[in-house]
């Protein structure tokens, strides 16, 4: 007995034999659906003869009249076909065109008896025979193993998924054209690096056989992008993809996506002024509002977003203040005396341990939009310090629905002394066991003690923010291939 393909190759072979040769035909294509859909009435009535293509997407067959519906990426259009009209190629259509097909129908614009935009047609050919069929039920693939394996099925089938990219498209494509209206140059810098510094993250590690050497997938950009700053380039903005040997969990994907900026003198509040711009534009270009409508509340980016200290955070959530917190054994005690249950298992220094205990507690809590400024200097080893209080970062994180979305460091490190310290202090925790703790940048220091102007600097993940706005329940949602363990064959 012949398999689903085995037919759909029998069926080729009869259009070949037809002079159909789906692969054999120059194509180029004169109208989309959608153009014609957008004004129907006048292509209705001027009776102009019309050629569409796209993928057939359902036929029926009723006798002598059969219906398909035609799809490409503007729209879909039902088409009609006759027999006493069409003849021989008629039956060449209803015996050997399937769902999945792509074919070129020709014919004139009409509404049927039921109100149905139609396509009469007069001619048609196959452009591509699919060998495959599309899922039974063409309407919706719900096996998310094969939604995520199968991504091209998923946009088939799914119009919502394909909305979901669109979104994503128009929010890049709003964020660079701000900046680039705003004076910032678009760079690109290196994804192989000698060293992965620029966040706490672990590294993928790839060898350059030429050069006998160890590399590094970059886990930011950061580092680079201020020696740019250094060299006078004042406005630098990259999209970034970039990669950390971490856990995939629903908001976390080994291969990922962000923006990162700096901008010299830029200060403080005019800094997270222009970035609840930027985002607000962002969002007016991909939703045509600032206020996003979900089915679990609407989330209102309109600025001024509100502000709230990493301190007060934390002590609203568990009543902890970490101001009194001296060492990872006081904060420990704290914890347990507050009943908060927190695993500290495999952390090391108080950073780290401070960065759990907020992202257990006080985080979830926030709903946001809102910025939570001044996180102690031990866990944003390249920022600058808060002039109110030395013993704090100059930091403001997005949280949005317990989610961080962006990083923004208002005033960056640009003091080659203290930056040489920290680095040193990363290089103890590595040595006690830090996965995360960063390697000191020889080449970084260099430059800086070249002299970097003031700087303000941003990093915003891009995934997050898609899943976000679109309800997407995890990453894999808005990565059109997202990583996934190769599938075991029997």
């Amino acid at each position: 007995m012949l398999d689903e393909r085995d037919v759909r190759l029998v069926k080729l072979d009869s259009l070949r034999k037809a002079g159909m040769d789906p692969y054999a035909k120059t194509f180029e294509r004169s109208h989309e659906i959608g153009e014609i859909l957008s004004d129907f009435d006048t292509a209705v009535a001027s009776e102009k003869p019309l050629s569409l293509v796209g993928r057939v997407m359902t036929i029926r067959v009723h006798g002598g009249v059969m219906f398909a519906d035609l799809r490409d990426e503007s729209g879909q259009i039902q088409i009609v076909l006759k027999e006493d009209t069409l003849a021989d190629v008629f039956s060449l259509f209803r015996d050997n065109v399937d769902p999945g097909d792509f074919v070129e129908a020709h014919g004139v614009a009409f509404v049927t008896q039921r109100g149905e935009r139609s396509l009469l047609v007069s001619s048609w050919c196959i452009l591509t025979k699919a060998l495959l069929p599309l899922p039974e039920k063409w309407h919706g693939l719900s096996d998310v193993e094969i939604r995520f394996r199968q991504r091209e099925l998923d946009l088939i089938v799914n119009p919502e998924v394909r909305n979901r990219f669109v979104v994503r498209s128009r929010l890049v494509s709003a964020m660079r054209a701000f900046l680039d209206g705003s004076g910032f140059l678009e760079v690109e810098t290196p994804v192989l690096q000698t060293l992965a510094g620029g966040a706490a993250a672990r590294p993928f590690v790839t060898h350059h056989n030429a050069l006998g050497l160890d590399l590094y997938l970059r886990i930011a950009p950061e580092l680079f992008l201020k020696r740019l700053v250094i060299g006078g380039m004042e406005k630098v903005y990259e999209v970034a993809r970039c990669f950390r040997n971490e856990g995939i969990d629903h908001s976390h994907n080994p291969e990922f996506t962000q923006i990162e900026l700096y901008w010299a003198y830029a200060g403080k509040e005019r800094f997270l002024a222009f970035i609840e711009s930027m985002v607000g534009a962002m969002l007016t270009n991909a939703f045509g509002s600032t206020i996003i409508a979900r089915e679990n509340g609407a989330l209102d980016f309109t600025g001024p977003w509100q502000r709230i200290t990493f301190r007060e955070a934390i002590k609203n959530a568990t009543s902890i203040d970490i101001d009194e917190i001296k060492d990872v054994l006081a904060l420990k005690m704290a914890a347990k005396a507050a009943k908060v249950k927190v695993d500290f298992k495999g952390l090391v220094g108080m950073g780290e341990h401070l960065d759990e205990l907020y992202k257990k507690t006080a985080r979830a809590k926030l709903a946001g939009p809102v910025w939570v400024l001044e996180y102690p200097v031990s866990m944003k080893p390249l920022a600058g310090r808060s002039p109110e209080d030395p013993e704090k970062s100059a930091t403001a994180q997005l949280v949005v629905d317990g989610t961080e979305i962006i990083n923004a460091y208002y005033y960056e490190l640009n003091d080659p002394i203290d930056q040489r310290a920290r680095f040193s202090e990363q290089e103890d925790l590595a040595k006690e066991g830090s996965q995360e703790a960063q390697p000191k940048d020889e080449e970084f220091l260099t430059a800086l003690e070249h002299g970097m102007p003031p700087t303000s600097g941003m990093g915003m993940g891009i995934d997050r923010l898609v899943a976000l706005l679109t309800s997407a329940t995890s990453l894999k949602e808005v990565i059109l291939f997202p990583t996934l363990r190769p599938k075991q064959e029997d």
